[in-house]
């Protein structure tokens, strides 16, 4: 599913035309090895979508589900695995194992989901949305509660709330 959702996000961005200048966009997806990715999907995680504008050559990668950013897990592992390590859950261990995720990892995306999250965009203009308030203490387990459906529902909608970080048009803050 996470797939598809990728595709009309590149169909979209591909048919829009480079940002820049208007000119054609070719299609120039890049590899991607990623993390936490089950054997028999990975083949639908080994690319990312691209382009390539045909007049002034600039790369314009469009929003995914399933990347965040740059990092090299799955958006979905990310997600998941930091809900389970929020507030030490005693099988964040059993869990990082599972994943591969090392428990140092998952302390730095418990860092970004509390401190650097919220120094988006992104998040500047949706946060008074959110009703209650989403504690980012508690993130990304209190975000996801935000969102309707049962838990894959919740999941894919909070993946396509957080794509534009994926992208170029919103910066994904990293660090530092």
């Amino acid at each position: 599913m996470l797939l598809h959702i990728d595709e009309d996000l590149a169909e979209a961005a591909r048919e829009a035309g480079c940002p820049a200048c208007g000119g054609t966009l070719h299609q120039a997806d890049y590899p991607r090895k990623p993390r936490g990715c089950p054997e028999p999907w990975r083949a639908a995680f080994a690319t990312r979508r691209s382009f390539c504008c045909a007049q002034c050559r600039r790369r314009l990668t469009p929003r995914s589900v399933r990347f965040l950013g740059r990092r090299v897990y799955l958006g979905v592992v990310v997600v998941v695995a930091s809900v389970r390590h929020t507030g030490h859950h005693p099988q964040a261990d059993a869990l990082a194992a599972t994943l591969a995720v090392p428990i140092r990892t998952l302390r730095r995306w418990q860092t970004w989901w509390r401190e650097q999250l919220a120094q988006t965009p992104l998040w500047c203009g949706a946060q008074g949305g959110f009703v209650p308030p989403v504690d980012l203490q508690q993130a990304p387990g209190s975000l996801l509660e935000r969102f309707l459906g049962d838990a894959a529902d919740a999941l894919v909608a909070l993946l396509r709330f957080l794509s534009p970080l994926t992208s170029r048009s919103c910066r994904l803050h990293e660090g530092g």
